[in-house]
């Protein structure tokens, strides 16, 4: 088990004494501080985790997007997209996550952290991709798994399984080609294959 020279409790004081009202909610789970903070204050609050004394998150380890709209088979009462950072301090040896829900689920949008951490550059960008959640301010917002001409964002829960398109080289156009999906949908039943006198039978 992985231990912090600060309990999490009292960084959770820390972090609680050091962004004040910008505070959503903060609690301490299987023994990690989790912080949620609102879009308008995303930016200060993640600013101030990065200088204040008892903080000093130095590194950003991951900004990852998330989709509420099915959470744990539950309807969902709250915004529907949220961006979920990692941020470590070296200098101090103490984790935090923090979570920001985006206002709006028809386009959901918050402010980039790239002028804080370069790292969030491909992360802000894989959460677009995969979520659509734009992040105002990248300066290089596009798409970084799938390909250019992919329409839709194939993390969120509404997006189907098997997706929009397909492509394919043509061999005729001597090119790569998108079409509409044909593959159909089938249930999967496992195959199961048994030697010659299995459990002594015949």
């Amino acid at each position: 088990m992985t231990t912090f020279a600060i309990a999490p409790e009292v960084l959770k004081d820390t972090i609680s004494a050091a962004l004040g009202d910008k505070v959503a909610s903060i609690k301490v789970a299987l023994g990690e501080v989790t912080l949620v903070v609102k879009a308008a204050d995303y930016l200060d609050a993640m600013e101030t985790l990065r200088v204040a004394p008892g903080c000093k998150f130095e590194q950003l380890i991951d900004i990852c997007g998330m989709d509420y709209s099915a959470w744990r088979d539950t309807e969902w009462d709250g915004p529907r997209y949220c961006a979920v950072s990692h941020l470590l301090s070296v200098s101090l040896n103490q984790r935090v996550r923090v979570k920001v829900f985006c206002p709006d689920d028809d386009f959901p949008v918050l402010p980039s952290v790239m002028h804080i951490w370069n790292s969030a550059n491909w992360f802000e960008r894989e959460a677009f991709d995969l979520y659509g959640i734009v992040f105002d301010g990248h300066v290089d917002l596009r798409r970084i798994l799938t390909d250019y001409g992919f329409i839709g964002h194939p993390f969120r829960k509404d997006f189907p399984l098997s997706g929009h398109v397909e492509m394919r080289y043509d061999e005729e156009l001597r090119r790569v080609v998108y079409q509409p999906v044909t593959i159909e949908p089938r249930e999967v039943t496992p195959r199961i294959i048994r030697e010659e006198n299995y459990g002594g039978l015949n």
